[in-house]
């Protein structure tokens, strides 16, 4: 039987394990957890959604929903699960986010083949290794990767959204509402007057943050502090996470604003606030979420906080199968290889793993195609500009020949695409 290690027990290592797993390697998988705790976890299992417990859209015409029918197509762990451990959120997929973790941990736990090293591993051997340390990577294993690309590993800071319970939300001001009344109302909606706002605004970019330690502060787009977001301007957030657009109730006056939760576990009793990832400080937090309308009594059980995230250069370290180019043996997988996003860093895990079983059984691969929407997420790590090089959500602009017309037959073709290459890395 032949050995492989997995550095990591995010959602790209799980997904590296299981494909490995299903081929028959013993795999050795390296997550210091328990152990050694992060600032953003809070279990001991694999597969923990630490930002929230959305997995976004399940729309084909949604790059992501197309993401994640290519990845069931690919047999995958992390799209198994969250359709087994789902809660209501409309027209996304949602998990109950201890329950899927728990799950994956039990099913990659069953596998004999499977030994877990309890360990924070911060350099690595000659063996055939899978780094999929994800967007926490220790400091001196970040350093270690850098070395190997030859410059200083890029990084940006993120960060997530509080957590409330459900029975402490004022339903009396509050009311449940799919955004044009798309698929269930599993929505909690909080709506604002101008003068709510106002006030509310005022409050939030005047309020104290937490202190950063690290020098650098550059944060990731689709992911930014809603503090940081509402200092680009007064009605930034009414565009943004806060837009009333397809929310409005019959009968009631025009809301100016409107912050909706989504539930975020099975038994429906935690909602976390959407869009509402922060670095307020915990007093701060609830002093000023607080004057949202309907939270006036809030109970949090769990505050927003920020994170670095850490990412290589992959265009400059990278060969076409996510090994690095001077060393063959080691791959990488998830947010380090600059995408982001849960979905996308689950897929980078199955890609990494399919790269490496050819790898060692010298199988030649034919090329993902870059119409499909991991050949495109591939075609920009791997080929991206250097010097420009950033993070990467699933997106239709990157998808090779879609246009804004064409998203459905795109998504066939892709779907296609990808059972024929599957075909070859099986």
């Amino acid at each position: 039987m032949k050995k492989v290690n997995v550095i990591g027990g995010g959602l790209a290592g799980v997904e590296a394990c299981y494909c490995l797993l299903k081929k028959g390697y013993e795999v050795h998988l390296y997550e210091k957890r328990p152990s050694k705790m992060t600032p953003a976890h809070v279990t001991p299992y694999f597969g923990e959604l630490v930002c929230s417990n959305s997995l976004k859209s399940n729309r084909l015409d949604n790059a992501c929903g197309l993401l994640k029918e290519e990845m069931r197509h690919m047999d995958s762990l992390t799209m198994k699960v969250a359709s087994e451990t789902s809660v209501p959120s409309g027209n996304a997929l949602s998990v109950d986010r201890n329950q899927f973790a728990k799950k994956i941990t039990a099913i990659l736990k069953d596998f004999p083949n499977l030994i877990i090293h309890e360990e924070d591993v911060e350099t690595l051997n000659n063996e055939p290794t899978i780094v999929a340390t994800g967007p926490l990577t220790s400091e001196p294993l970040a350093k270690y990767l850098a070395s190997l690309v030859g410059k200083e590993s890029l990084f940006f800071f993120d960060a997530s959204a509080p957590i409330v319970k459900k029975d402490s939300i004022d339903m009396s001001i509050a009311y449940k509402k799919a955004r044009y009344d798309q698929g269930d109302d599993s929505y909690i909606n909080c709506p604002f007057s101008i003068e709510q706002y106002d006030k509310f605004y005022d409050a939030l970019i005047n309020a104290e943050v937490a202190k950063v330690h690290e020098f650098d502060k550059a944060y990731f787009e689709g992911c930014m502090p809603i503090e940081v977001m509402a200092k680009r301007g007064k009605d930034t957030l009414r565009y943004g996470p806060m837009k009333p657009k397809g929310l409005q109730l019959e009968g009631r006056e025009k809301f100016h604003a409107v912050i909706q939760l989504r539930q975020d576990n099975l038994h429906g009793d935690l909602y976390n606030i959407v869009g509402f990832q922060t670095n307020l400080t915990y007093s701060e937090q609830k002093r000023v979420f607080r004057m949202i309308p309907g939270l006036e009594n809030a109970e949090f059980v769990r505050y927003g906080l920020m994170h670095r995230n850490t990412y290589i250069c992959s265009p400059l370290a990278l060969n076409e199968n996510m090994s690095f180019k001077n060393k063959k043996n080691l791959f990488l997988a998830g947010q380090l290889t600059g995408v982001e996003g849960y979905v996308e860093s689950a897929a980078m895990g199955i890609l990494a793993a399919i790269y490496l079983d050819a790898y060692l059984e010298n199988k030649k691969l034919p090329d993902l195609p870059i119409n499909t929407m991991l050949g495109s997420l591939h075609n920009y790590i791997i080929h991206g500009d250097v010097k420009n090089f950033s993070p990467m959500n699933a997106n239709y602009g990157i998808l090779y020949g879609a246009n804004k017309h064409n998203h459905e037959e795109c998504a066939t073709k892709s779907i296609q695409l990808i059972d024929e290459w599957m075909k070859y890395a099986n």
